[in-house]
């Protein structure tokens, strides 16, 4: 938890951009397993309601009247039974003071509050749900079915929030600083266990449980797979190869909740081959281009597309493309080898605000998402950067079978693939280097003081030196 100062200004900034009406920040509620009393899925609270309100105990909702200038924590205070179980804790009242809240209230008096802007017409501004317990309980307070209460969400409120969450304060770069120290230590972990014969679920774990012991949780569910030409590849049970590539990409969070999150891809037996080395060389060159390119003012989608045009020209001196670059890029022949976009905003969640919809904050007036192109419109921010935003650059390169096949057969961009030669590719892998960049006066640079190795050299030197 920052200062209560830190909660008082957020707040006072937030009630300058909404305005009037009522604001209501939900909590998040325990998430149990099998039966009500299992805490087996870790607490985690919302991300929004932990900007402005700042406590982490499950069952709490913060309310903002605008109009009365008023602010009031609810929530229930433990009874002995749970006492007994797990301790004592703060009351509801101590909480709200730690904030600089004044009021207090149980829950029940959420739904008086509730009523009362009900019967007076007054605007109940609320973020979009993405848990059914608050979908049902916005439900039972505001009658608006849960189908409907994305649509009923407050865009003014979603806007007002997207502002200034999307800017760090230097406490929070700070934060994001030591996710950045576990997050160096997750990777590196995964770099001296690899070898043939380990399993990916057994490294996979080891990551896990390094996050866990330093910070709060994975930012993310860990993927490491040598089949690194699927986004998401859990840790399986399969056994590390030699001569195959394998894709880790973890991250961390700190106690208070702020995010890291890197790729890192190397060679199970330590050594590149030259073919890994070739494409490895075109990924790491459009991930420190971005660096490059990444300013204040710059859209993001534009470095996205610059980091497409150099992937696509090297891929031709390699055989595997043809064409005009622009062109191509143009009608979405890159996405034969980068499906993805080539980052997102990044904060106290790892895909940051995402559950305010993605347009909303990737994007805006100015800039819009191209939603019809395969893997264009999978560019998750693509606005104009600014000092202090927070944003991921992992470009990749994968070889996807059956990518492969369905655009072979439907002929889809032929005058830009060379299709023989990517047959030649299906048992390749993929490839992902990842890092956050922070976006500074004149530029931007990595967060985290430690650069987990990338370079080719130096991965095989960390790997050679480093095995356990």
């Amino acid at each position: 938890m920052f200062s209560k100062e830190t909660y008082i200004r957020r707040r006072a900034e937030l009630k300058r951009l909404v305005k009037s009406g009522i604001i209501i920040l939900f909590g998040n509620n325990d998430s149990p397993a099998n039966f009500p009393n299992n805490g087996y899925y870790p607490f985690r609270q919302d991300s929004t309601f932990l900007y402005y309100f700042g406590q982490q105990r499950d069952g709490l909702v913060g309310v903002i009247d605008l109009d009365e200038d008023k602010e009031t924590l609810i929530g229930n205070d433990i009874d002995i039974e749970d006492i007994v179980w797990y301790g004592s804790v703060d009351t509801v009242a101590d909480m709200a003071a730690q904030v600089g809240v004044e009021n207090w209230a149980p829950m029940k008096e959420l739904k008086t509050i509730c009523n009362a802007a009900l019967s007076q017409k007054r605007p109940i501004h609320f973020l979009p749900p993405y848990r059914y317990d608050i979908k049902l309980q916005l439900f039972d307070l505001l009658g608006i079915h849960p189908n409907q209460q994305k649509e009923s969400a407050s865009m003014e409120l979603i806007k007002a929030v997207v502002k200034m969450r999307s800017t760090k304060e230097q406490q929070e770069i700070e934060e994001l600083e030591r996710a950045s120290v576990i997050g160096y230590k997750m990777h590196t972990t995964a770099m001296r266990l690899t070898r043939p014969g380990v399993t990916e679920k057994y490294i996979g774990g080891q990551v896990d449980g390094i996050a866990h012991s330093y910070g709060a949780m994975v930012s993310f569910p860990t993927i490491f797979s040598q089949h690194g030409e699927i986004m998401h590849g859990n840790p399986s049970m399969a056994e590390l190869e030699s001569g195959r590539l394998v894709l880790c990409d973890a991250g961390a969070e700190t106690i208070n909740n702020y995010c890291s999150d890197n790729t890192r891809t190397y060679p199970v037996n330590g050594k590149f081959s030259q073919r890994q080395l070739e494409i490895y060389s075109i990924v790491e060159a459009a991930h420190d281009h971005a660096l490059e390119v990444a300013r204040p003012g710059v859209k993001y989608a534009d470095v996205h597309f610059s980091v497409c045009r150099l992937i696509f020209d090297r891929l031709k001196e390699l055989g595997l493309a043809k064409g005009d670059t622009e062109e191509a890029v143009r009608q979405g022949a890159h996405a034969m080898f980068l499906p993805h976009g080539l980052g997102h905003m990044m904060g106290m969640d790892v895909h940051d605000m995402e559950n305010l919809d993605q347009v909303n904050v990737g994007f805006d007036e100015e800039t819009r998402p191209n939603l019809e192109q395969f893997g264009t419109n999978c560019l998750r921010m693509g606005r104009r950067l600014q000092e202090g935003f927070v944003v991921t650059d992992e470009p990749g390169i994968y070889f996807i079978p059956a990518l492969i096949d369905e655009w072979r057969a439907k002929g889809h961009c032929k005058d830009f693939l060379c299709f023989d030669k990517l047959e030649t590719y299906k048992d390749f892998g993929g490839i992902r280097i990842e890092d956050d960049l922070l976006i500074t006066a004149d530029g931007a640079r990595f967060l985290g003081n430690e650069r987990i190795p990338y370079h080719p050299k130096d991965v095989e030197a960390y790997m050679a030196e480093n095995k356990q």
